[in-house]
This record gives C-alpha cells, sequence and structure tokens, in this order.
C-alpha cells in the first residue's frame, strides 16, 4: 500500500514539473488563439517581413522599402503592447524599439531633409551590415538596427530555434 502511495505522489510531482518546465513555452498567442501554432505564424509572418524589407532595401527600392516599413510597423506594434499576443516582457519591449526605428525611416523617407531624431539604444549589438545603396543610405544605420532588432524578437518567438540569416545580397569581390 505505501509502495503503490509513494509511486502516486511520484506521479504527481513528475507530471507538475512537466507542467511548470512547459508552461513559459511560445506564449505568444492571439486572443483566443491555440500557443505554439500562433507563435510559430507570427514568427512566420515576421520573418517574411524581415526578409521582404532586406531585399528591397538592399535593392535600393525607396517606395518598397517605406511600404514595407508601413507594414512592419503595426505588427511590431501589437507586439509590444502585449494586447493582440503575449510574448515575453523582453520580446515586447524590443518590438517597441524596433517601432520606433521603423517610424523613423518612414518619417525621413518621406522627408529627406528632415533631422533624425535621438532614439533610446537597443538592448542587443548591432552586426555589421552592409550600407545601404543609394537614396536608402539617410536611413542606413536605422534599418540595420531595425533588422538586428525584428531578428531579435524573432528569436524571442521561437524560443531558442535557430533564427534563418538575414538575406543580404552578395558582397562585391574587390578589384572586380
Amino acid at each position: 500500500m505505501k509502495a503503490k502511495f509513494g509511486r502516486v505522489i511520484a506521479l504527481v510531482a513528475a507530471g507538475s514539473l512537466l507542467a511548470v518546465a512547459t508552461a513559459g513555452i511560445a506564449s505568444a498567442s492571439p486572443q483566443g488563439g491555440k500557443g505554439s501554432s500562433s507563435t510559430q505564424a507570427l514568427a512566420a509572418q515576421v520573418l517574411q517581413m524581415r526578409d521582404d524589407l532586406t531585399k528591397v532595401a538592399y535593392a535600393g527600392d525607396v517606395g518598397a522599402t517605406r511600404t514595407d516599413l508601413g507594414q512592419l510597423s503595426p505588427v511590431l506594434a501589437d507586439i509590444a503592447a502585449g494586447k493582440r499576443y503575449t510574448v515575453q516582457t523582453e520580446t515586447g519591449q524590443l518590438a517597441g524599439l524596433a517601432k520606433g526605428r521603423a517610424d523613423e525611416s518612414t518619417r525621413l523617407l518621406a522627408d529627406p531633409t528632415a533631422k533624425a531624431r535621438q532614439l533610446p539604444p537597443l538592448p542587443l549589438p548591432i552586426p555589421s551590415l552592409p550600407d545601404l545603396p543609394g537614396p536608402l543610405k539617410i536611413v542606413s544605420d536605422l534599418v540595420k538596427a531595425l533588422l538586428a532588432a525584428v531578428t531579435g524578437i524573432l528569436g524571442g518567438l521561437l524560443g531558442g530555434l535557430p533564427v534563418p540569416p538575414l538575406p543580404l545580397p552578395p558582397l562585391p569581390v574587390p578589384g572586380s
């Protein structure tokens, strides 16, 4: 009898430990959503938007870059607000900082004579990326910081899974 009781206690303890261990996994679900599948859908959407922005920005397409920034900004706002999606605090804060960079880039592209505003620093290192070409040079540092922040957000959404690299164009070979 004592052995059966001991097994039941051990089983309940193991089940509780498993429940606590998995409670924090992938909690970016929209209202009424289904948890990890919603997190995966959000991560896929953000990844596609990041990659699209990278491609058009490095192609030097100002209009498409403005459009992509305009589409990314409300998604970042949703993540930062924590109303539609529930994410870790750090991911939400990073989304707010990223939205600021997306909005500032859009503002500067709309009025190239405008003076850039000072933005709070990102809590993560910005990888060395090539500068944007032509008329996008005025927002090059902002967009590079934005891409780094969105990559960090993806890391938070994917919860330890590797984040695909940015689809950067090949660098020109010196002397050719």
